[in-house]
């Protein structure tokens, strides 16, 4: 990950303004790389990580995982950094060839047809509400159990049910809790997380060279 003079100036008033509080030092820099790509503060108090999240994220792309998500938008914000990384596959579900199915949107109907195929796979949905309410129902029916789930779409639906059956199922996930969210948000997120599992894996990678 590149960065400007410019970017740690920003970051600094982040933190200047953030202050005290109760992250972790992995969950704050996921927490303020949301921040500081939606200029949005409140999203400090919106995101929550499940226990051991960041630790199960990590180890899934350092394997090499396939990720699911749901639009194209979210596709290409990670692609870039997953290709000077880890190379983890990523398929959309928006543009998963599937038949025709009634009741369900193109992009719900290709997560479940993903899903099937990568029923361990991390999840990365941004934007479709649709896609997020066939994840949960999935995880809800143990026909997948993912590695990680990233819920971000603006939830005007289910309010804080998919967190709850999350917990309930032991799946990692990093929520956001209330109606913001996006693609933007969703990027943000796995972008953070791509850098500090990679951190991670260069210093492992040098103590054992």
């Amino acid at each position: 990950m590149e960065w400007h003079i410019t970017d740690a100036q920003s970051l600094a008033i982040i933190d200047r303004e953030i202050g005290k509080h109760a992250f972790s030092p992995a969950e704050y820099e996921i927490v303020r790389q949301v921040i500081y790509h939606t200029a949005d503060f409140e999203y400090a108090q919106l995101i929550r990580f499940s226990e051991q999240a960041l630790q199960a994220g990590a180890a899934a792309l350092a394997a090499r995982s396939t990720i699911v998500v749901d639009v194209p938008m979210v596709r290409v914000g990670i692609t870039e950094n997953l290709q000077s990384t880890f190379a983890n596959p990523v398929y959309c579900s928006a543009e998963t060839l599937t038949r025709p199915q009634k009741g369900k949107t193109q992009t719900s109907w290709g997560i479940e047809t993903l899903a099937r195929r990568y029923p361990e796979a991390i999840f990365l949905v941004g934007q479709s509400q649709t896609a997020l309410s066939s994840v949960v129902t999935l995880v809800k029916k143990e026909i997948i159990r993912p590695a990680l789930v990233v819920l971000t779409p603006a939830n005007f639906l289910t309010g804080t049910i998919p967190q709850r059956l999350l917990e309930e199922a032991d799946i990692p996930y990093i929520c956001i809790q209330g109606r913001k969210g996006g693609v933007v948000v969703a990027v943000a997120i796995m972008n953070g997380l791509i850098h500090l599992a990679w951190q991670a894996y260069e210093q492992d990678a040098g103590k054992n060279s």
